[in-house]
C-alpha cells in the first residue's frame, strides 16, 4: 500500500515537471514572430506588442516597420523635419510621421494614416490666394480650435467668390482625393457649449459652387454643388488624381468659385484643402 501510494506519486511529480517544460509563446524566436508580424497592418502589430516580452522585441524589427513606411519616406522626412533623424528606428519615423507635421511655414502639414501609411497632405486657408482676402470688409482670419492650423478664414460678405491654390508634392503610387473643408456659420463658445452664428450666411442656395483641379500631367476634375448645414464642418470633395510615379513631383491647380455678381454671398469659414488615398473619399465626404 506504501509503497504504491508512493510510485504515484513519484508519476505525478513527473508528469508535473513536464507539464512545466511545455513551449509557449515568450519561447517562439523574435525572427519567427516577426515574420508573422510583418503580414499585419500597423495597429494590429502595436497591439501584439504588448502580449510578452518576445513579441515586443519582434515588433521593433526594422524590416517590418520599412515595409509600413510609404516608399519615398526619407523625401518626407527631409521635407518636414529640419535635422534628418536617420538615426531613428524605423518603427521611430513611422511613430514620427503618422503626426501632422507642418512645412513650407506652417501653411501646409503632411502625415501617415496610421492604419495604412497612406500619405495625407493638408493646405491651411493662409497657404491658398483668396480674392478680397487683405480687405476686412470681406475676409478675416480668426482664431480657432477647430482647425489643425488654428486659424480659418472667415468670409462676411463679397460678390466675387474666388479660392485658387497649388501644390507640387512628391505622393507616393496611388489614387488621391482633394477635398475642400468649409463650415457656413461662424462658430463660437458660450457657457462651455459649442453655438454657431449663422448672422451672415446667405447666398449659397442661389448658385452652386464649382470646385475644380488640373494636374501637369493632363489629370482634370470638375465639380459643384450648394453648400449647405450651417454649423457643421464639411468636407466638399474636388475631384481625384492619379501618380505613377513617386519620384516625379506632381503639381496641381486647383480652385473653388462662385463668380455669379447677380448676388452676394457671405458667412463661410474656409480651414483648409485635404488630400487624402481615396480609399477614404467615402469617409471623408460623410464628414
Amino acid at each position: 500500500m506504501g509503497a504504491g501510494f508512493s510510485n504515484l506519486a513519484t508519476e505525478i511529480d513527473a508528469g508535473g515537471s513536464s507539464l512545466s517544460k511545455r513551449p509557449n509563446l515568450g519561447d517562439i524566436p523574435e525572427g519567427c514572430i516577426a515574420s508573422v508580424l510583418i503580414h499585419l497592418d500597423p495597429i494590429e502589430i502595436c497591439k501584439l506588442a504588448k502580449l510578452n516580452r518576445a513579441f515586443h522585441g519582434a515588433s521593433s524589427a526594422d524590416f517590418i516597420w520599412e515595409s509600413k513606411l510609404p516608399s519615398n519616406y526619407r523625401y518626407l522626412i527631409e521635407k518636414t523635419f529640419d535635422g534628418v533623424p536617420f538615426n531613428l528606428s524605423k518603427k521611430d519615423m513611422y511613430a514620427k510621421l503618422c503626426r501632422p507635421n507642418p512645412f513650407d511655414g506652417g501653411t501646409k502639414a503632411i502625415w501617415l494614416e496610421k492604419n495604412t501609411g497612406g500619405v495625407c497632405l493638408s493646405i491651411s486657408a493662409k497657404g491658398l490666394t483668396i480674392t478680397g482676402i487683405d480687405d476686412r470688409r470681406y475676409w478675416n482670419h480668426i482664431p480657432t480650435d477647430e482647425s489643425r492650423f488654428q486659424t480659418v478664414a472667415y468670409l462676411q460678405q463679397i460678390w466675387w467668390f474666388e479660392v485658387d491654390g497649388e501644390i507640387e508634392f512628391n505622393f507616393p503610387a496611388g489614387t488621391y482625393s482633394m477635398f475642400f473643408r468649409l463650415q457656413l456659420g461662424r462658430a463660437c463658445k458660450r457657457l462651455g457649449r459649442r453655438v454657431c452664428n449663422p448672422e451672415h450666411v446667405h447666398g449659397w442656395d442661389i448658385k452652386p459652387v464649382r470646385f475644380q483641379l488640373a494636374t501637369t500631367d493632363g489629370q482634370h476634375a470638375l465639380s459643384q454643388c450648394f453648400l449647405d448645414e450651417p454649423g457643421n464642418w464639411k468636407n466638399y470633395h474636388v475631384g481625384d488624381f492619379v501618380v505613377e510615379n513617386s519620384s516625379v513631383p506632381t503639381k496641381i491647380k486647383f480652385s473653388m468659385t462662385q463668380i455669379d455678381c447677380t448676388h452676394t454671398k457671405g458667412g463661410l469659414c474656409l480651414d483648409s484643402v485635404l488630400i487624402y488615398p481615396s480609399e477614404f473619399r467615402e469617409r471623408l465626404k460623410g464628414t
